[in-house]
């Protein structure tokens, strides 16, 4: 690839398997919502502890906010993808397309 066809670079922090199904999943909610953490869990199918440690790299990196709250008595974790998560996911899509159609060479 020459310098005239440079691919973006793909964002680090949401390329990681878990954390891109993490920001997709949550990208499909309106920009207002948010989800239980083990709702999440569930829906991903990943252990807590897991999905927990890519939680927190991408709250770290601003692209999830982790509201913490009490229903009644019993402690809740909602998680849900702030604009700038969403901005980051918008542009990794169009990098990822095109890496893609760069790629995409006739056979």
């Amino acid at each position: 690839m020459t310098a005239g066809n440079a691919v973006p670079e793909l964002d680090p922090v949401i390329h990681a398997q878990a954390r891109l199904r993490v920001v997709a999943a949550l990208n499909t909610m309106g920009p207002s919502d948010e989800i239980a953490f083990p709702a999440l869990k569930d829906l991903l199918g990943m252990t807590a502890g897991n999905l927990s440690v890519h939680l927190t790299k991408l709250e770290d990196a601003g692209y999830v906010q982790i509201t913490k709250t009490h229903k009644g008595r019993t402690p809740v974790t909602y998680v849900a993808l702030t604009k700038r998560g969403r901005l980051a996911f918008d542009d990794y899509t169009k990098a990822i397309r095109a890496l893609l159609d760069s790629a995409g060479g006739t056979p």
